[in-house]
C-alpha cells in the first residue's frame, strides 16, 4: 500500500511512518498542506493518514480538494480534535475514518485492513 502520512508532530510523523514500512507498506511523509498538495498532485497513494490542525491550516481544506477533485484515495484523519462535531466534519468532508489521538499503531493497522476491504 502507498501511504501520505500528513502530520506536523515529529513524535507522531516517526512512529507512523515506522510502523507503515514495519508492515511492509511505502511511505511518504510530509509535515504541512503546501507538501501534502505537491506530493498529492505527482504520486498516487492509497491511504493518506492526515492531521487535522496543520502549521499552515486545516486538513480539512486538503480532504475536501482531494473529494473535489474526485480522488477516491482513502483517507484517515488522525487528530487529537475529539469533538464530535469535529468527526461528523471529517465524515461529511469524505474522510473513510476518524483516530483520535493518542492510538495504538496496531488500532491504525486493524482500521487500514478494513479500510481495503
Amino acid at each position: 500500500m502507498n501511504v501520505l502520512v500528513v502530520e506536523d508532530t515529529v513524535e507522531i510523523g516517526d512512529a507512523v511512518t515506522a510502523h507503515m514500512l514495519d508492515e511492509g507498506h511505502s511511505v511518504d511523509w510530509c509535515r504541512n498542506l503546501k507538501e501534502a498538495f505537491g506530493w498529492l498532485g505527482g504520486t498516487n497513494y492509497d491511504l493518506v493518514l492526515l492531521d487535522l490542525r496543520l502549521p499552515d491550516g486545516n486538513g480539512l481544506s486538503l480532504l475536501r480538494d482531494i473529494r473535489a477533485a474526485n480522488n477516491s484515495v482513502s483517507v484517515i484523519i488522525m487528530t487529537a480534535q475529539d469533538q464530535f462535531s469535529d468527526r461528523l466534519a471529517g465524515i461529511k468532508g469524505g474522510a473513510d475514518d476518524f483516530l483520535i489521538k493518542p492510538f495504538s499503531l496496531s488500532e491504525l493497522s486493524a482500521r487500514m485492513k478494513l479500510i481495503r476491504r
